[in-house]
């Protein structure tokens, strides 16, 4: 009877050890799940992870329920991989597309600015060419000083040419053409004037105080050079003129005349009201008695030079006789003398932006610095009838020969309506 007890609970026991051998076989095989509540994608992690377990040897139903099992796992791992992919080379794509739009739009840069450069360079050029023609007499333009030779020109005439040894550059300034914000740019270039702020030299030339840049004690010009260097002076300011980039802006005459009018003559200003307004008053008008001692007393009594008593004190031999015109309607001729420097660039106010955007790319210097952007004078070309309206024919066709070889030299148009209206 033991016995008989003993057999049935063996075989029990080894009845449910059986089970269990099955039960732990299938769930490793994926007939059947004993975790199905646990997240999802385990199962997902897992089947990528380690895709040996649905490449087993097993026998048919196994194999088919595994290739089910792996079948609907699949999209759900292999989707994401995909899209991933398909993003990065969209990705990549839209880098090429804009690296070689980049580059394209660089190259049409780069086109648009050598076809800027060389519409520039053909105008200087010509500018250039028309100096060298009417200096040689093809133009049947006469003037003071035409054929004379460098070395014939008094030192004292030299006092316009502006030198910068650091950067080989030589600058003739004209008054009332830029020449305060060009002024600026070679106290930058020299290292000439010191920053209180810093200690150190101006870097900026927008920085530079406009009413300082006037000082003559800050630049070295062709007239100091017998001080500096005695006998040696007239040799070694040849050599500049040959090694040194040399430059000058110019303006329309009659406009630059208007325009010195106005500076000098339109608002008070006691230097110019003492040395030459009071003497168009004492020559010119109707003023009786004694004039106001200073300027801000004859514009408070409406005491000051009519643009008429300006011109007419141009045209009247008894000024030079005097003196020497001043520098604000010197000719430029007579500042610069194009016909004894050969000019390597002319730039026009008319162009200011233009030809010192190049000019400064010229001199190697465009890193440095930029030219700056103050106030442009404001005085325009189409103002001239209006100001020369009160004046008579005359006295300005007088006035035109007195400032034709200016109109000639630099390429400025007869102004035939101001002459003949």
């Amino acid at each position: 009877m033991g016995t008989w007890r003993g057999l049935r609970v063996a075989f029990i026991l080894g009845s449910l050890f059986m089970i269990l051998l099955i039960i732990v076989y299938w769930d490793d095989v994926g007939g059947f799940n004993l975790y199905p509540l646990q997240e999802p994608k385990h199962e997902s992690r897992h089947s990528n992870s380690h895709p040996q377990t649905t490449a087993r040897p097993l026998h048919s139903t196994s194999t088919g329920r595994a290739q089910t099992n792996s079948s609907s796992t699949a999209p759900a791992t292999a989707a994401p991989e995909e899209t991933r992919g398909s993003a990065e080379e969209h990705i990549e794509e839209e880098g090429k597309e804009k690296q070689e739009h980049g580059k394209e739009e660089t190259r049409e840069d780069e086109k648009v600015e050598r076809s800027h450069t060389a519409v520039d360079d053909r105008e200087q050029e010509a500018r250039k060419q028309r100096i060298m023609d009417v200096c040689s007499g093809m133009d049947a333009v006469e003037f003071p000083g035409r054929t004379r030779a460098f070395e014939q020109i008094p030192n004292r005439e030299l006092d316009h040419l502006i030198v910068d040894d650091t950067h080989q550059i030589i600058y003739c300034y004209v008054p009332k053409v830029a020449c305060t914000n060009w002024k600026r740019v070679m106290v930058v270039l020299s290292q000439s004037l010191i920053s209180p702020s810093s200690g150190k030299p101006y870097t900026d030339p927008e920085a530079v105080p406009p009413d300082l840049v006037h000082n003559s004690s800050l630049h070295l010009t062709f007239a100091k050079f017998w001080r500096h260097y005695g006998s040696m002076s007239r040799h070694l300011m040849a050599l500049k003129l040959k090694h040194y980039t040399k430059f000058l802006f110019v303006r329309d005459p009659f406009v630059r005349l208007i325009s010195a009018f106005r500076n000098k003559f339109g608002r008070p200003n006691e230097d110019f009201y003492k040395q030459f307004g009071s003497v168009m008053l004492r020559r010119y008008s109707n003023v009786s008695g004694s004039l106001p001692e200073t300027a801000a007393e004859a514009f408070a009594a409406g005491i000051k030079p009519t643009f008429q008593q300006f011109i007419t004190y141009l045209l009247d031999p008894e000024t030079e006789r005097e003196s020497i015109f001043n520098e604000h309607w010197r000719q430029v001729y007579r500042l610069c003398h194009p016909c004894q420097v050969k000019y390597d660039f002319i730039g026009r106010l008319e162009t200011l932006d233009t030809d010192a955007e190049h000019l400064l790319k010229l001199l190697e210097v465009d890193d440095l610095l930029r030219f700056p952007l103050g106030a442009r004078n404001r005085t325009a070309a189409s103002w001239e009838r209006d100001w020369f309206a009160q004046i008579p024919i005359t006295m300005r066709r007088e006035l035109y020969k007195l400032y034709e070889p200016d109109f000639e030299l630099f390429g400025y148009p007869k102004p035939e309506s101001t002459l003949h209206q």
